[in-house]
């Protein structure tokens, strides 16, 4: 995957989780009285009724900091606004100053939103929050045990947890693609989901009227662009190609900056592109402040070696983008003969030219694929870190004690990689039992461009959970 550094990357990594830890808190903050209070929607009380000292079953069957709400004379909804506002203070300090962007701090912040969270009930349910807690639990691992550690990019063991970041990006990804297929919703299969889309979301933004009235040819390029941003793009996260990725990062921001736009999703999105970090280096980030990385073209070598070095790197450099240029090349065929785009005078028209049956062969074996990606890619994140480690300069003890790091990161990071494979593996099962039940039904169903009504359907869905 190279050797950039990821320092910087990291640093804007961890100050965009104390921006996204402070919207969170800050906007529960304001809705405890209406939704948790004694007169409230879904009253905390009825879910916790804080007792100390807890018994042992108690605090295990609810492990949150709400436990403590007697012993400062509060009751669970007090005590819910005061979490709410130490998260705050905590997040705001982690964005004012480097010196708490560490392991403790995001500790405390995953503590006291997973203490919250024990007791939100249905209004803490959402994709949101729980895609907050699972990155907030990796950002511990990926922050600097203390504020004046120092360490190389190229040697730094945090790029190991930082490849889960990214490993979470693409399950997000790539699962909230292909849910839009499986669910069968014909809208989806139609390519008309966004005609109705900007005006019954939850919270339409003033520039969703806008988008509401553009023409339904362009809103199907709309729905076509997000299948091929969220379906086969995430697969470039793990290219070996710097410029891939990069490519899939402006991919996946592009997407989410237009939901911004046009719908209020919370922190969602924000959390979203602050995942797509993983995806960067340092380098790239030093063309956005307009400069380059350590002087690093100054200090190139001169001579008969510095010249050869110099078409060395322009040979390789103009290698790897004929190669990134073929696969996005690749990627637009794809796109053009799945969709059936045809371009004519006013508009493009497009269709889905593939069949249920086919997707669902597809999906059962390009899930099994993923998994092993992702396995080769941490394998190799890990041996090159355990290799740049061996190979850097450095006595013996310093290499003795970032190999340590090292070992121990990986050994959490193929634990989490496991664990995650638990829905992936599902997904595939699912996957399986959705082609069986598409090839026991008669052929006629599942011809392509038949019209589907929403009780059709709803009936569909009913069958394949029944298959399941």
């Amino acid at each position: 995957m190279g050797v950039e550094s990821r320092i910087q990357t990291r640093d804007a990594f961890l100050w965009l989780m104390n921006l996204i830890y402070l919207f969170a808190f800050t906007s529960l903050y304001v809705q405890i009285p209406g939704l948790y209070g004694d007169n409230g929607i879904l009253p905390a009380r009825n879910v916790l009724d804080p007792k100390w000292p807890a018994t042992k079953e108690e605090l295990t069957s609810k492990p949150t900091v709400l436990w403590l709400a007697p012993l400062l004379g509060l009751d669970v909804s007090s005590m819910m606004e005061l979490t709410c506002l130490v998260g705050m203070i905590i997040a705001f300090g982690g964005m004012i100053t480097k010196k708490l962007r560490v392991v403790l701090t995001f500790f405390l912040l995953w503590a006291l939103y997973f203490s919250l969270y024990q007791v939100g009930q249905t209004f803490l349910w959402f994709q949101w929050d729980i895609l907050l807690l699972e990155a907030g639990f990796l950002t511990i691992f990926v922050a600097p045990l203390l504020p004046h550690k120092r360490v190389t990019g190229g040697t730094a063991p945090f790029t190991i947890s930082f490849w889960l970041v990214r490993w979470l990006l693409f399950r997000l990804m790539f699962a909230s693609g292909i849910v839009k297929l499986t669910s069968e919703c014909p809208t989806w299969w139609g390519l008309t989901a966004l005609n109705s889309h900007y005006e019954s979301q939850c919270i339409p933004t003033a520039l969703a009227w806008y988008a509401h009235q553009l023409p339904e040819w362009f809103q199907k390029l709309c729905v076509i662009g997000v299948y091929v941003i969220e379906i086969p793009i995430p697969f470039l996260f793990f290219a070996p190609l710097r410029s891939l990725r990069l490519f899939s990062f402006y991919a996946q921001v592009f997407l989410q900056l237009s939901i911004i736009l046009t719908g209020n999703y919370n922190f969602f999105n924000l959390l979203t592109i602050a995942l797509c970090f993983s995806l960067l280096d340092d380098r790239h980030l030093a063309l956005w402040c307009g400069r380059s990385q350590d002087g690093e073209e100054r200090s190139s070598p001169r001579g008969q070696s510095g010249v050869w070095r110099t078409f060395s790197n322009l040979l390789r450099g103009f290698v790897s983008a004929l190669i990134a240029l073929a696969i996005v090349g690749l990627l637009a065929l794809w796109t053009w003969k799945l969709f059936a785009l045809q371009f004519m005078k006013d508009e493009v028209r497009s269709k889905i030219t593939f069949t249920l049956r086919g997707f669902s062969q597809m999906l059962g074996r390009v899930i099994p694929l993923t998994i092993w990606i992702g396995f080769l890619s941490l394998s190799w994140q890990v041996i090159s870190n355990l290799l740049r480690v061996l190979f850097s300069p450095g006595t013996c003890f310093s290499k003795v004690k970032k190999l340590v790091a090292c070992l121990l990161l990986a050994g959490f990071a193929f634990i989490i990689f496991n664990l995650s494979l638990v829905p992936q593996a599902a997904r595939q099962r699912e996957a399986s039992a959705f082609s069986q039940l598409v090839w026991s039904l008669p052929s006629d169903d599942w011809r392509r461009g038949q019209t589907r009504d929403r009780r059709g359907g709803q009936q569909l869905a009913r069958d394949w959970l029944a298959a399941l």
